[in-house]
């Protein structure tokens, strides 16, 4: 009788621990950052379909970094709870710690079960008070722990680089243009140097006090982030990566193909006519050349002479 592998608790957790690690920081990192009038969120997100920042309820928004099918069923499960609570009881009632409190529930149960993997996520939930000192960020990781942020905060990616340029430049009370372009600033920066994100590459929403809808959440694109971005210099195209909520692949050229024996013009975006296989001439009429081999006698097998009309000969 086999005796079935044992690994130790300790060694279990380390090994799930170091799996959702590394698939968190093959991603994009997601800034937020505290400043006048609110707080805002800022990511490398070229795909204009799936975003890492969402609003949950009237004063309270999301953002998550890892694989996209993951944080999106927990921002899914988040608006459902918001709602249930804030129908069954109060708007008021629905609050950036009691949903926090859930999702910590939940990344927890999982990271320790054995029967699934652990969600490769990291999330911030925000929520904004009637004044800046009532402004709430929380942390979770994959584990389910909770951390309460202050002033600004990463995750994902190289968040260490991101972090200490943010430590260096944050300036408290700032106003929403300077928030944007300390962020942005930060994310391009690394140890091998800094570079210009484009804006149509960036994600950048606000939970904004200073609106009268009681909904305060707002994405800010276009011409408005252009407008509040500046002159930043040229534009540096992002490095593709392993992301699945921003998928880094390359842009592909209307036209062009990798096959040099594509007959397709990529200039003109013209495919010529279709040649008849028998005749040689093209579907339209016009007769195309074609290079037939030189007529001669069929070889035949080494058994005997070959017979007439190129048959092979009959064996007796």
């Amino acid at each position: 009788m086999s005796m079935p592998y044992y690994v130790s608790p300790e060694q279990l957790m380390k090994d799930r621990a170091d799996f959702a690690r590394k698939g968190i920081a093959r991603g994009r990192s997601v800034v937020t950052v505290q400043f006048a009038d609110g707080v805002l969120f800022v990511s490398e997100n070229p795909s204009q379909a799936l975003h890492k920042v969402s609003e949950i309820y009237d004063r309270i928004a999301f953002a998550a970094v890892g694989r996209y099918n993951e944080f999106e069923n927990l921002r899914i499960a988040g608006v459902r709870l918001a709602d249930m609570r804030g129908y069954a009881y109060d708007r008021r009632d629905v609050t950036g710690r009691g949903l926090a409190n859930a999702y910590a529930q939940t990344l927890g149960t999982i990271f320790s079960s054995g029967g699934e993997k652990p969600y490769e996520v990291e999330l911030f939930v925000a929520e904004i008070g009637d004044r800046a000192e009532d402004d709430q960020i929380y942390r979770l990781t994959y584990d389910g722990q909770v951390a309460d942020e202050h002033r600004y905060a990463v995750m994902g990616g190289a968040a260490d680089v991101v972090a200490a340029h943010l430590k260096d430049h944050y300036v408290e009370g700032a106003s929403l243009a300077d928030a944007i372009a300390l962020a942005v600033s930060a994310l391009g920066h690394s140890e091998s140097g800094d570079r210009v994100i484009p804006a149509e590459d960036l994600e950048v929403a606000v939970l904004d006090r200073t609106r009268v809808q009681p909904r305060k959440f707002r994405r800010i694109r276009g011409q408005a982030l252009l407008d509040l971005l500046g002159d930043r210099g040229p534009e540096t195209p992002s490095a593709p990566t392993d992301d699945d909520s921003t998928p880094g692949a390359a842009p592909t050229v209307p036209g062009a193909s990798d096959d040099p024996r594509d007959p397709t013009d990529t200039v003109s975006g013209s495919t010529p006519p279709l040649e008849d296989p028998v005749t040689g001439e093209s579907t339209t009429g016009q007769a195309t050349p074609v290079e037939r081999p030189a007529p001669g006698p069929t070889p035949g097998p080494a058994s005997g002479p070959a017979q007439p009309g190129g048959e092979p000969p009959i064996a007796p």
